[in-house]
């Protein structure tokens, strides 16, 4: 019979996303000959869909492996947040890392990336590296205004422990020694020796960008990872590794990873851990992310009050009232839609009126946040009585 077939197809048409705290970078660095077509000679290239990323030259059955693996990032991400914006770059890894290379895509996307992941799939992480790469970030913030927190992938030992004390100051780098063992990437016997670099860290940049910036990704109920069999980046399936083990990696080595819960089906991340100490104000994600937030919000509506003019009672010489207000209300535009956002517990903006203005041409406004807490533990007391 006449018949008219109709296919539905998806046509990874890109999602819109309020707002900018789900734009993100991935970088990569290749080994040599690897880095895709597309980004040979810019580097740098903003996709929404897997289908942009594939017109780079990034796919998932192309000869060399790091691109498969590239294309298996690209897709985590996208996959538990559809709406992610990403710049990729890509780089051949020199033998002298300065991390740089940070910098050029934060140039790149205009100060728009707020989280950054990275794929080095060559070497271990050091103290070293950890410390340049916060001072990258930190570059970032004082001198372009553009903070952004890093997450990186290395290549972890193959067989052995990878606990390592990398945590220190570096409230902006995050490591990630997730895997999915799963995933035949990890499976390749042809690459045995590389697939110690596989990571999540394609999946861990989809969940940072899905999460308002005051939640954890290790929130069970809104972050699950949709991995079955979850690993370490050394090969070793979560489940083989003892319970010792997993707390240290988590309290000392503070890394990102998956873990199961008895009782609820798929793998959770453990945490939102950075690598600053675990007394510090900013020792979770959530906490940089926030802050960051707030900082950028505060500038873009005080920016525009540089070179105004500021007004004096001419009895006190203390500043007008209405000045201090005016100048009150400015900075607190951003916290308040913070707060009403459910970003902040609350603010306060405070502005001195006997301050010295008219010889330091300086007004001192300081700030305090109240953050959004995180549950992190709940402690649950059960027993028989005789009646309640």
């Amino acid at each position: 019979m006449n018949n008219v077939t109709i296919t539905r197809q998806n046509g990874n048409v890109p999602k819109s996303l309020a707002g900018e705290d789900h734009v993100s970078g991935l970088l990569f660095y290749m080994p040599e000959g690897a880095v895709p077509s597309g980004l040979f000679i810019d580097h740098v290239a903003a996709i929404a869909t897997i289908d942009e990323a594939e017109a780079l030259g990034i796919t998932a059955d192309d000869e060399e492996w790091a691109i498969r693996v590239a294309h298996y990032q690209i897709s985590e991400a996208l996959r538990v947040n559809p709406g992610i914006e990403i710049y990729l770059g890509a780089w051949e890894r020199p033998s002298t890392m300065t991390w740089d290379e940070i910098t050029t895509m934060q140039q790149a996307a205009d100060g728009r990336i707020r989280q950054l992941a990275i794929w080095d799939g060559t070497t271990a992480i050091t103290t070293t590296a950890v410390a340049a790469i916060q001072g990258v970030a930190d570059a970032l913030d004082s001198t372009l205004a553009a903070p952004l927190i890093v997450g990186i992938a290395p290549k972890c030992p193959a067989t052995g422990s990878i606990l390592t004390t990398l945590a220190g100051s570096a409230p902006r780098v995050s490591v990630i020694i997730a895997q999915d063992a799963d995933n035949e990437l990890f499976a390749d016997e042809d690459n045995a020796s590389a697939k110690n670099a596989v990571s999540c860290i394609g999946l861990w940049l989809g969940h940072v960008s899905l999460a308002s910036v005051h939640e954890s990704i290790s929130w069970v109920k809104k972050f699950p990872s949709g991995i079955g069999t979850p690993a370490l980046s050394n090969g070793d399936k979560v489940r083989d590794v003892s319970r010792t083990v997993l707390n240290a990696l988590d309290a000392t080595g503070r890394y990102c990873f998956l873990v199961t819960i008895t009782g609820i089906t798929g793998s959770y991340w453990n945490d939102s851990n950075n690598l600053d100490a675990a007394t510090s104000d900013y020792n979770a994600i959530e906490l940089v992310r926030t802050m960051d937030k707030a900082v950028r919000g505060v500038r873009t509506y005080l920016t525009p009050e540089l070179g105004g003019n500021v007004y004096f009672d001419p009895a006190t010489g203390k500043m007008q009232t209405y000045t201090v207000e005016h100048l009150k209300t400015t900075a607190q535009k951003a916290l308040e839609d913070m707060e009403k956002a459910g970003e902040l517990s609350g603010y306060a903006v405070e502005i001195d009126p006997e301050q010295n203005v008219l010889s330091t041409s300086t007004v001192n406004v300081v700030i305090k946040n109240v953050p959004v807490g995180v549950v992190r533990r709940i402690a649950v007391k059960i027993g028989y009585v005789a009646a309640v």
